[in-house]
């Protein structure tokens, strides 16, 4: 796991685009954006760890 990820072209040039929309947004456009990306990684990970303790049976009611 010491090898560093590397992003596909695709990855790259959706990166780019991103960083593109970005610089033109005003202040509290960028603001609001990064208040809802933040939730929605919050979200992301809680289901992310759900669905990993379902899938070591961590959790009741998990199947094994």
């Amino acid at each position: 796991m010491n090898q560093p990820i590397e992003l596909s072209l695709e990855q790259q040039f959706n990166l780019r685009s991103f960083q593109n929309q970005v610089e033109r947004m005003s202040r509290e456009q960028a603001q609001d954006f990064l208040m809802k990306l933040y939730e929605q990684n919050i979200y992301l990970k809680v289901t992310y760890n759900q669905l990993l303790k379902t899938q070591w049976g961590i959790e009741p009611g998990s199947q094994l």
